[in-house]
């Protein structure tokens, strides 16, 4: 993927950058060409190899209709929770490095809900900020809002999410109760057609 100056990127893990120049530099007799974004959220800047884009996962910003997807998806009522601490810790990490906002989403939902029901450990607690940062950083710059906004309309969309997740949980439950009567009712007429 190639960019141009003033392009507005996303550069995992470190949020939103604009691409300052770019230039080619000689480095122990190679020559390669880098971009130099500015991140937004700290003014620093960082240099991209032009060649190593695809392996760090840099990408332009959503576009306005990817924000209303990106809110649906926030608020789907859809959570991936590992009960293990190690494999959900791997899998989130995972998500976090690709750079999709999208898969941002989810950790941002799934730590945030599983937050709600014990307290997670330092790098899972700092995995969330990260997630909620990002996306509240990209989104704000998207749609050109100022961050607070972004922030409550984030926790508004978790907010549907976590309420669709108790509803569903208690729909099968609820299901689960009549099947229960219904399949001990089911044995006892078997037993009955046998002992006859």
């Amino acid at each position: 993927m190639t960019f141009q100056v003033g392009d507005k990127v996303i550069y995992p893990n470190h949020g939103l950058g604009i691409v300052e120049r770019v230039e080619e530099k000689t480095i122990l007799g190679t020559t390669c060409g880098f971009f130099h974004l500015r991140i937004v959220s700290n003014d620093t800047t960082v240099l991209v190899p032009v060649a190593n884009v695809d392996n760090v996962g840099l990408r332009k910003a959503i576009t306005d209709e990817e924000v209303e997807r990106l809110f649906s998806l926030l608020g789907d009522g859809r959570i991936d929770n590992h009960q293990n601490w190690k494999g959900r810790f791997k899998d989130n990490s995972d998500k976090m490095r690709t750079g999709s906002i999208y898969d941002m989403a989810d950790v941002l939902k799934s730590l945030t809900f599983l937050s709600k029901s014990k307290s997670l450990s330092f790098r899972e607690k700092r995995m969330l900020d990260r997630a909620r940062a990002l996306i509240i950083s990209e989104v704000s710059e998207v749609v050109r809002e100022k961050a607070l906004e972004i922030e409550q309309r984030v926790d508004r969309a978790l907010e549907k999410c976590f309420m669709m997740k108790a509803r569903n949980i208690a729909r099968a439950a609820a299901r689960a109760k009549i099947a229960k009567p219904v399949k001990a009712s089911v044995i006892v007429a078997r037993r009955t057609a046998r002992a006859s």
